[in-house]
């Protein structure tokens, strides 16, 4: 925005008053767009550039402003999700040394972390595994409930292709699991158990949903210099655990090669994944994965479903 106020006598310019419309509207915009980019930087740009195209175009033609906005905003989306993925850039696992040190919000705005945690950090991590039209269109329908035939000229497929599009994007959201859902209950309790307890550092706790004789394994990248790749014993690892609790903040559970894991993702991009075994209601294994190619060829997947969580998006 150009940062005009009318004052007492001034005559106000035609900008102002549509300038006042877009912030109506630029909440659910940025809503959109970080879901859709999963980078808070990025979604503002998107949103300002969605306020630039309005300033130039004749918005006394436009009937429908929402729509017209939102078609806007997921078309600049859909562009800059196109050229991220022809640069190849921010490969998985790239930011570990910086973010091990971390110990705030994981160096981004305190706001990124809100918005991380408020959308759910394993959904943006799953959402960066689906190319630039699924993203769009599975965002689009699923999470913001808008119907196919409106997404169907933004994805430049007709609505049938576009209903297709979500659908494989669900398939892939909703990933493969190895074992039956009561098994996956039972391993999802274990292992929210843990992360409660390593976000709080809190030992006794952590020695509890340990096995006694837990082994765990992980890549080098993954740990300060100097620890071992390999831990063994409850105490050992629950004392290792407990000194990675600011780590723990990011960390959430997801499906990983068909099991309950966990993902870690500081700003919504996959910095480590675990995977988990667990027997009898305690962890017997787990293995910590950060090199990025280990990490892109995780099978990776939601354990709960995501539904339409932002009404005001459908009309």
């Amino acid at each position: 925005m150009d940062g005009r106020k009318p004052g007492n006598g001034q005559r106000r310019h035609p900008q102002d008053g549509l300038a006042e419309r877009f912030e109506t509207h630029r909440g659910r915009l940025r809503a959109v767009a970080y879901r859709m980019l999963g980078s808070l930087s990025e979604a503002d740009d998107a949103v300002q550039e969605t306020w630039l195209r309005l300033s130039r175009a004749d918005a006394e033609a436009v009937g429908n402003l929402s729509g017209w906005l939102r078609t806007v905003i997921s078309r600049i989306c859909l562009d800059m999700l196109r050229s991220r993925t022809a640069r190849r850039e921010e490969p998985v696992g790239q930011e570990l040394p910086e973010m091990a040190r971390e110990t705030g919000d994981g160096g981004g705005p305190e706001d990124e972390a809100v918005l991380a945690d408020s959308v759910g950090r394993a959904l943006l991590v799953v959402l960066d595994t689906l190319g630039p039209a699924e993203r769009i269109a599975f965002v689009l329908h699923d999470v913001f409930a808008v119907p196919f035939d409106r997404i169907a000229p933004i994805v430049e497929r007709s609505p049938v292709a576009a209903k297709k599009l979500a659908s494989r994007a669900r398939q892939k959201v909703r990933g493969i699991a190895a074992v039956p859902r009561a098994e996956l209950d039972r391993q999802r309790r274990t292992v929210d158990a843990f992360l409660a307890a390593a976000r709080g550092g809190d030992m006794e706790a952590l020695l509890a949903v340990l096995d006694p004789d837990v082994v765990r394994r992980a890549d080098r990248a993954a740990l300060p210099e100097g620890m071992p790749t390999v831990a063994r014993g409850a105490r050992a690892v629950a004392k290792e655990t407990a000194g990675f609790a600011p780590r723990a903040r990011f960390a959430e559970p997801a499906l990983v090669n068909g099991s309950v894991g966990v993902v870690v993702a500081p700003h919504g991009r996959l910095l480590l994944a675990l995977t988990v075994t667990v027997e009898d209601g305690r962890i017997a294994a787990y293995e910590v994965i950060a090199d990025p190619a280990r990490l892109s060829r995780l099978e990776l997947g939601l354990l709960d479903d995501v539904g339409p969580h932002v009404a005001s998006a459908h009309e």
